[in-house]
């Protein structure tokens, strides 16, 4: 598999990156199989970088937060109104009320809303299903939405997206054994941090250290905070191979 940040800012856009947004590509029946996992401001112009969005072929929200999810309103503008005529629904999974709560942002009545150009699919926790060649898996973690951490499984090899989350047991079990942890780590380690809402560096670098996965790749660090200052919080406790996730970088697993 491979991935690409298409954006790893943390709760808003910063002058560096986009908000959360990542490319996961295969090779599968003859050409590449393209999922998009989460969508946030400003992640869809990002990925037109790598890709042409008409040959996505499923996306995958954590959770209904603006900055995971609101570039889907940016999406259904290029595939209602592309000048070739509009495209063909792809499905998009994601939290229970994903297709009401995009059509609101747009402003759109609820019937169609965006069900003409996405085809809504609700996350079931803990029942693998298969997106082409992969195989998914999500689990709830503790954040004030409904939200989903993601592993996803191809031809013995696997990552597993965090999302937004506080510290839950379910991250771990999640991630046990993955080549590739793309956690958040929003929050400084020492701070008096909101309860239930999301990780430290420390606390990423904990869950990639009891998961034993192969590396760690930091994500979701807000524009205020600096980037290595996780890095270094997260390497007290974790090992193995650690990353600063940033805009445009490719990651083979």
């Amino acid at each position: 598999m491979r991935l690409t940040i298409l954006g790893c800012a943390g709760s808003f856009p910063g002058p560096e990156s986009p908000a959360s947004g990542y490319l996961v590509e295969t090779p599968y029946d003859g050409r590449i199989f393209r999922l998009v996992l989460d969508l946030g401001n400003g992640a869809f112009g990002a990925l037109q970088r790598y890709v042409d969005p008409d040959e996505v072929d499923a996306v995958g929200l954590s959770h209904l937060h603006a900055d995971h999810c609101l570039d889907l309103c940016s999406y259904y503008v290029a595939r209602k109104y592309h000048p070739d005529g509009p495209r063909e629904p792809i499905p998009v999974y994601g939290p229970a009320g994903t297709g009401d709560r995009l059509a609101a942002a747009y402003g759109l009545p609820g019937d169609p809303g965006m069900r003409e150009e996405f085809e809504f699919r609700v996350w079931k926790a803990a029942a693998p299903l298969r997106i082409g060649p992969f195989t998914v898996t999500v689990l709830p973690v503790a954040h004030p939405v409904e939200a989903y951490a993601v592993r996803v499984e191809h031809a013995g090899r696997s990552l597993v997206y965090s999302g937004d989350t506080g510290p839950t047991e379910a991250l771990a079990d999640l991630a046990r054994g993955t080549d590739l942890f793309l956690c958040e780590a929003t929050f400084l380690h020492g701070e008096p941090n909101p309860p239930d809402l999301h990780l430290t560096g420390r606390e990423a670098g904990e869950y990639a250290k009891r998961a034993g996965v192969g590396r760690l790749v930091l994500t979701h660090v807000p524009a205020w905070y600096d980037g290595q200052r996780m890095v270094d919080d997260a390497r007290a406790v974790y090992t193995g191979r650690l990353d600063l996730a940033r805009a445009g970088e490719v990651y083979d697993v």
